[in-house]
C-alpha cells in the first residue's frame, strides 16, 4: 500500500467519523453535548485535516481546522463543568 492510499482511508475514516457523529446526534442516540459526540468529531476532524493538508485541499483543512477547535473547546467545557 502506498502513501496515497494511507492518506486516502485515512480521509474516508474521517468522514466516516463525522458522518456517524452527526447520524447519532440526529436520530438521538447520543446528545451533542456528550464527550462521546465531540471525540467523534474531534479525530474525524484530525484525520480529515491530515488527508486534505495532503492534496493540499486548504479550504478543507481550515474548516476542519475550525470543527477539531470547537470539539476541543466543548470537550474543556463539559469536563470543567463537571468538577
Amino acid at each position: 500500500m502506498n502513501e496515497t492510499q494511507i492518506v486516502d482511508i485515512v480521509g474516508w475514516i474521517g468522514a466516516g467519523l463525522v458522518i456517524l457523529a452527526y447520524a447519532l446526534v440526529s436520530i438521538q442516540k447520543v446528545e451533542s453535548k456528550s464527550v462521546a459526540y465531540q471525540l467523534m468529531n474531534l479525530i474525524g476532524g484530525i484525520l480529515l485535516i491530515i488527508s486534505s493538508m495532503y492534496v493540499k485541499f486548504y479550504q478543507s483543512v481550515l474548516i476542519n481546522v475550525i470543527w477539531v477547535a470547537v470539539a476541543i473547546v466543548s470537550i474543556v467545557v463539559s469536563r470543567t463543568k463537571k468538577e
